[in-house]
């Protein structure tokens, strides 16, 4: 796994680390150190990204409740790298909306698994808005979430059939959605705000970090293999290209701005992820399989390279 550099400052105390970000087996995953006095309270909420949701990002970790958070994650990364330095906090969960994060209950889905594609647990009990985690002494909350509000899953899943039932030509796919997505994203919009709003009011001391996504889909769509199931499948190069210049990237637009106007720090993914899409041979995100043999379903999520490049920009900017 590639290494990404990483600081430590916490209570007025700087730390120089001289290991990189490497993901913590189950067991020490799961053997989680005691925090000490002053230890920096961190609450990291969020969607599957955020989780890991993969079992390539890791084995899941306790208590399995349906959201799929797993050890190769980055809060999780996060957490074994500043041990007792950081009280964090992780309730992020795969399937959340902006509303699941400061409002609503979410029934999770689980990890998906072969061969149906969904978890023979599913569907598990409600778990509680994840504001609910967040202490009001808390000193940081990051938040990654938006790409559920526009429905992205769903987009995906109707891009591939499309795609198969156009034999890979044209943009039935952006035919289908390109009128929905302004409301969708003025929805998005409004309801971010409010989620922000929410975790001031609740953490009212909290420095409040927002986190984008990194680059799904690469800028030369020729890179994709039309029919590959471990990258985009049978979506076609002109709707992978609109998904990335339509939905992906001003879903970033939208979260930065929207944290701007907040006067909270966006975390900027894209930049530093360029050249690491689904379709790059160096992918820091998986396709929609992360292998055939043996099936493991990956859904466009962010395998360990991706984890422990956001765990490394998410870590810089709060500790830096």
């Amino acid at each position: 796994m590639r290494r990404f550099p990483s600081r430590l400052a916490v209570a007025g105390t700087a730390v120089a680390l001289a290991v990189g970000l490497t993901t913590p087996t189950a067991a020490q995953a799961a053997a989680k150190p005691a925090v000490r006095a002053g230890a920096l309270k961190w609450a990291t909420l969020g969607d599957s990204y955020t989780a890991g949701l993969i079992a390539a990002a890791g084995a899941l970790t306790e208590p399995e409740d349906g959201c799929a958070r797993t050890t190769g994650s980055y809060p999780e990364l996060i957490r074994q790298e500043l041990g007792p330095l950081a009280d964090l906090h992780n309730p992020s969960c795969s399937g959340a909306t902006t509303l699941n994060v400061y409002a609503d209950k979410q029934i999770p889905q689980g990890r998906p698994l072969p061969p149906l594609g969904t978890d023979p647990n599913a569907p598990y009990p409600a778990v509680p808005p994840q504001i609910d985690a967040v202490a009001p002494e808390s000193d940081v909350v990051t938040v990654q979430v938006g790409g559920n509000d526009l429905g992205f899953a769903q987009i995906l899943k109707d891009c591939i059939e499309l795609g198969a039932a156009n034999l890979g030509t044209g943009t039935p796919c952006k035919d289908k959605y390109n009128a929905q997505l302004p409301d969708r994203f003025a929805q998005l919009r409004n309801n971010y705000d409010t989620m922000l709003g929410a975790l001031h009011q609740q953490a009212p001391k909290a420095r409040v970090i927002t986190v984008g996504y990194p680059h799904l889909f690469p800028a030369d769509t020729t890179r994709c293999r039309y029919g590959d199931l471990l990258q985009f499948g049978t979506f076609t190069l002109g709707d992978l290209a609109w998904a990335r210049t339509n939905i992906l990237e001003p879903l970033n637009l939208a979260i930065e701005q929207v944290s701007s106007a907040q006067q909270d720090t966006y975390v900027d993914l894209y930049p530093g992820s360029a050249g690491h899409s689904v379709c790059d041979s160096d992918h820091w995100i998986n396709g929609l399989l992360s292998s055939v043999v043996p099936l493991q379903y990956a859904l466009v999520h962010p395998n360990a390279e991706g984890q422990a490049f956001m765990a490394a920009q998410v870590e810089s900017t709060v500790l830096g």
